[in-house]
């Protein structure tokens, strides 16, 4: 039997093309990896050989020809395809061991250019594979290393490799070119083309989950492959704890979203996909403090984000309260000595954290939701602090203290659901309403969890108030001041009930929905 290797990870390669060579497999290679086998002592022949045709063009064309490709579609069953194999000279192939240019690490490089890309972009190696796996009956196909040794052992146990395995191969063989092909779709259509007409997205497992969102469904983490690696899952790394379940990872997510919106030392606390516990502090440890006291019973269980590396102070705050999960920059050793005591705890670190607005939108940072049969896409919610736009429409113009709440405030309610609101003092959140059909629903629930700390917080609502009721309910509680995008048809009544209770309101002319 014949077999053609040739890949760019060269991991388990020898042991590969020992245990092939043993079982006769007479080995034909390119390039590197020709020279990596011959060096380790090992029977391999070039590619030349076989084909009786040197490589051209500096190696773009080595593999592209009909003995190396009549030898892989070649159906072993069908006598005429054998005939026609006899007529030519052509001996079949049954083994294809490829694995593609880094075309990801290629354009990741700061130097990188449009040139370094294209001669990146490997054209015989997804052509071995697709005829592989398109005959995968008479072909094994190895695109991973990490299906070296369960092949290798499965053909050494049973004398052969399975039709159950070889359509196995075949099928993760298509989607590493499906893949590769959809990064450098991606590379070439660059960042002014959002929402091309055909979109398809490269991702690649991490783990598998305990389960999904209940017991009774399953649940596994993907990456979406990028060449920039800056993705909140590209950067997670798992310093200690349990494994990681579907509802930690999107809280995790949420936590990291909502505290890199801050520029100041900030935690929060996230609860069923909302933050019940935010603050902003120049001391950490009393931004974790005022967090906890947003909402200490929910706060229980929950998910804490922070946009600074914990220290020892900080994680001795924490001990003191069952978490979930914990994540931030980075961990001191002593921090984490503390905090990896709770043995279930998970920590994670995500490296530095840049803001939604500091990143250029491409299409790797688009928000996806599924719906039944499709997916809807969107740009991030994610406007810088500089070019919020507010106009203060009340009699009374909010003191300075109102004013940095509000912008706190306004900040938070973006990362609640809708609808969303928020009552804030002294750089921290005090309560929030969430999910609510009606606004001003939202905003009783805030001013009943709040109870005597509602008095001079400030409060912001993620769209405008449709009437004055909201407004009203705020009032009573004693807000001082409250943000909201404004636009609704009845702004006259919503101002005059502000008005009324000696309210500043400011409006922004923007919203946050959250669905």
């Amino acid at each position: 039997m014949r077999g053609v290797v040739s890949v760019s990870d060269k991991s388990g390669l020898e042991d590969l093309a020992r245990q092939l060579l043993e079982r006769e497999v007479e080995i034909y290679s390119t390039g590197g990896t020709l020279a990596t086998l011959q060096t380790a002592g090992l029977s391999a022949r070039s590619v030349s050989d076989l084909t009786g045709f040197p490589e051209i063009l500096s190696g773009r064309v080595k593999t592209l020809h009909p003995h190396v490709h009549g030898g892989i579609l070649a159906r072993t069953r069908v006598q005429s395809d054998m005939d026609e194999l006899a007529r030519h000279g052509v001996e079949p192939i049954g083994v294809v061991v490829v694995n593609l240019y880094p075309f990801a690490e290629s354009i990741a490089h700061p130097g990188a250019t449009l040139e370094t890309a294209l001669e990146n972009i490997d054209i015989g190696g997804p052509t071995l594979i697709r005829a592989a796996a398109k005959n995968f009956t008479d072909v094994v196909v190895l695109t991973d290393p990490a299906d070296y040794g369960p092949v290798m052992e499965e053909w050494q146990s049973h004398g052969a490799v399975s039709l159950e395995t070889r359509q196995w191969l075949s099928a993760k063989a298509f989607a590493h070119v499906s893949a590769y092909d959809s990064l450098i779709a991606g590379y070439l259509r660059g960042s002014d083309d959002l929402f091309p007409q055909t979109m398809t997205l490269p991702l690649e497992k991490i783990e598998d989950l305990r389960y999904g969102e209940n017991p009774h469904q399953r649940g596994a983490l993907y990456r979406q492959i990028t060449a920039d690696g800056s993705g909140f899952v590209e950067r997670l790394r798992q310093v200690g704890g349990a494994d990681l379940s579907y509802n930690n990872v999107l809280d995790a997510d949420l936590a990291t979203r909502c505290v890199s919106d801050f520029q100041g030392p900030t935690i929060a606390i996230i609860k069923h996909g909302n933050p019940c516990g935010l603050a902003t502090n120049t001391d950490l440890s009393l931004a974790f403090e005022h967090a906890l006291m947003g909402d200490p019973v929910s706060a229980y269980g929950g998910v804490v984000g922070v946009n600074r590396e914990v220290d020892v102070a900080v994680a001795e705050g924490m001990s003191k309260t069952f978490f979930q999960l914990i994540v931030a920059p980075s961990f001191t050793p002593e921090a984490r000595a503390i905090l990896q005591r709770k043995k279930k705890l998970r920590l994670l670190e995500v490296g530095e954290m840049d803001s939604s607005w500091e990143q250029p939108v491409t299409p790797s940072k688009l928000d996806l939701k599924r719906v039944g049969g499709g997916l809807l896409l969107q740009t991030p919610d994610a406007v810088p602090p500089d070019e919020v736009q507010t106009q203060v429409v009340t009699r009374r113009q909010p003191t300075l203290e109102e004013a940095t709440d509000l912008l706190f405030a306004w900040r938070a309610v973006k990362h609640i659901h809708s609808n969303a609101v928020a009552l804030a003092k002294d750089l921290m959140l005090v309560s929030m309403g969430a999910g609510q059909p009606s606004r001003v629903d939202s905003v009783r629930i805030a001013v009943r969890k709040a109870d005597t700390r509602a008095p001079g917080s400030v409060l912001a609502s993620d769209a405008f108030f449709p009437f004055g009721d909201g407004v009203e309910e705020a009032g009573k509680a004693g807000v001082s001041a409250i943000i909201q995008p404004g636009g609704s048809v009845r702004d006259d009544e919503v101002i005059r009930v502000a008005d009324r209770y000696g309210m500043a309101m400011v409006f922004t002319g923007s919203r946050h929905f959250r669905h």
